[in-house]
């Protein structure tokens, strides 16, 4: 039921494999499809979720297969690591991860491996 959901657009469900018979029966993670479906359901939303949520809903309408890693959040295109935070999260749990970046909030402007968040929606 919940991949049809997810192939409604209603829902995005993140595995760490492309298919297999275990992400089948269990995915990683659940995420709303788009934001605007988590505030019909409930007035509070925890920040991080929010974030996460966007971030995987730009990134998978513009085309790009996202997956769960065992390090940081998104990985995305097999190649490239996002962890997605606020204006202060550091790189502590990715520094030692090849192109790994950070997706941040409540920042104007990226500085090398830091993106705003908000830029992501450009990709939509």
């Amino acid at each position: 039921m919940l991949y049809i959901l997810d192939r409604a657009n209603l829902l995005n469900i993140l595995s760490s494999e492309a298919a297999s018979l275990k992400n089948m029966a269990r995915p990683d993670k659940v995420y709303c499809d788009n934001t605007n479906i988590m505030y019909a359901l409930t007035e509070s939303i925890d920040t991080g979720t929010k974030r996460e949520t966007f971030f995987l809903n730009q990134l998978r309408s513009a085309g790009h297969k996202v997956f769960y890693p065992k390090q940081g959040d998104f990985l995305v295109d097999g190649k490239l690591l996002f962890k997605i935070g606020g204006k202060q999260k550091a790189f502590d749990q990715i520094k030692d991860t090849p192109d790994s970046y950070l997706a941040v909030d409540d920042e104007e402007v990226g500085r090398g491996n830091r993106i705003p968040l908000w830029m992501f929606g450009f990709l939509y």
